[in-house]
């Protein structure tokens, strides 16, 4: 098995991390293979915001603060958990995919799609150059003013939650994977 199926096979996200996060040039590598995701007329609909030391304690604040005034506050025991794996989170990415109105050629999902394989190829270097990283719906993904206060205008964006990144704890045991025939079958056209 080569190289990098194995560390593909490997891949697990993990909440588990810690400082040190990558180096500004381990950064700059995990970031450049998300530029390298499939992406129907180049549109490259991926957009990052690097969110590193106290400013993530404020991204905390932010979403804790959101949530309430849109009515669905954290319970207690959440917010607290939400606040200690930030804490210990070294870079935060947040996420959001360009909607460009001026290109109706392409479809809105298909730059979804791009902007999750960029995603899933930073996970994959982040892994690879042996990061635990994740990415996260919560910290206040669906909430209005959020994204907004990251400077993703919803008229221009679609808010796709964060990428957290940092060094592993401890090793992450290996999770119990579905079997391939599970989700594969063989198509073949009725010819009658």
């Amino acid at each position: 098995m080569s190289d990098v199926i194995s560390v593909l096979l490997s891949r697990n996200s993990t909440k588990a991390i810690t400082g040190p996060g990558p180096t500004e040039a381990q950064l700059q590598q995990i970031l450049a293979t998300a530029m390298c995701a499939p992406d129907h007329g180049r549109l490259r609909p991926w957009r990052f915001k690097r969110i590193q030391g106290e400013n993530i304690a404020h991204l905390a604040d932010l979403a804790v603060k959101a949530m309430a005034d849109e009515g669905r506050p954290l319970a207690e025991n959440k917010e607290k958990n939400m606040r200690e794996w930030l804490g210990r989170a070294p870079l935060v990415l947040a996420v959001g995919s360009y909607v460009d109105h001026s290109n109706d050629r392409i479809p809105q999902h298909e730059r979804l799609l791009a902007t999750g394989a960029a995603v899933m190829n930073i996970l994959n270097a982040a892994h690879a150059l042996g990061f635990g990283a994740f990415w996260s719906t919560g910290i206040g993904t669906y909430t209005d003013a959020v994204p907004e206060a990251l400077g993703f205008d919803p008229l221009e964006y679609e808010f796709l939650g964060f990428v957290v990144i940092g060094s592993l704890q401890e090793p992450v045991a290996q999770k119990e994977r579905p079997a391939v025939a599970d989700h594969v079958t063989d198509w073949e056209p009725d010819l009658a």
